[in-house]
């Protein structure tokens, strides 16, 4: 063996001992890095199976509440429609009550999906409110299961402050109010309070909404929407008329 006069080991002795170790902690390294992608992926698969069976859950949940009532839907019942152990469903679901609650909230999440990818690439203020108003008569007339949630939760769960509809409302509405104002703002509609205005649209979608429910549809969707959109738009005056009354004083 090699030495240097200060008797340390030689520097090629010095090389090929650094250059083992480096590729060891090399080594290392990439096992580390490779278990760790590989935790990560598990991971990722876990949370995408159990989103899954938790989606199962809820739709399988809804047709029977919708059929049974909450009163007389019992979780058992659930998990044989699923063919799973009861245990299961309160892995995710700890009571009845949470479960319906979670259902509910799942139907107004797919509302929002619905009438927002209609209106996605709509620029234009106006047919965005058409094309919206279509998106969720559309959406309940496809899933009238979801219009009998809503009035079964108003029954059973009175101690609620706010139902599940009106909590995603308060939510959802806040581009909705940005649009009116811009709206106000170029002149293009009266200049009226906001959530006026945001009350009345959705209080005719709503109360349409639940007409189809207990009476059946009469109309199409394109033809409700049209008539909504209609009054909202022009009214009910004549031009004439309201001009009359605005010189008489009316304050209505």
């Amino acid at each position: 063996m090699y030495r240097n006069k200060e008797g340390g080991l030689t520097s090629q002795f010095y090389f090929c001992h650094r250059t083992r170790t480096d590729q060891s902690v090399s080594t290392q390294g990439v096992r580390y890095m490779t278990q760790t992608a590989n935790g990560t992926k598990r991971r990722a698969e876990n949370r995408d199976r159990r989103t899954q069976r938790q989606e199962q859950i809820l739709e399988a949940a809804v047709q029977l509440f919708a059929e049974h009532g909450y009163s007389d839907t019992d979780t058992q019942l659930l998990a044989e429609k699923l063919q799973v152990g009861k245990g299961t469903i309160y892995r995710y679901f700890p009571s009845k009550r949470e479960l319906f609650l979670a259902a509910a909230d799942r139907a107004m999440r797919l509302l929002r999906q619905s009438v927002d990818s209609s209106i996605e690439n709509i620029d234009e203020p106006f047919e965005r409110i058409g094309v919206a108003i279509r998106a969720y008569l559309t959406f309940f007339a496809e899933h009238p299961e979801y219009v009998e949630l809503l009035m079964q939760e108003r029954a059973q769960f009175k101690d609620r402050k706010k139902p599940t509809y009106f909590e995603h409302r308060e939510v959802n509405v806040r581009p909705w109010r940005e649009m009116y104002r811009a709206l106000i703002a170029d002149g293009r509609i009266r200049d009226v309070p906001v959530d006026r205005i945001m009350d009345v649209i959705g209080s005719l979608m709503y109360g349409t909404m639940f007409t189809n429910y207990f009476v059946g549809q009469q109309k199409s969707v394109e033809t409700q929407a049209r008539e909504i959109l209609d009054i909202v738009f022009h009214g009910i005056l004549t031009d004439s008329e309201r001009t009359n009354r605005a010189g008489a004083g009316a304050k209505l």
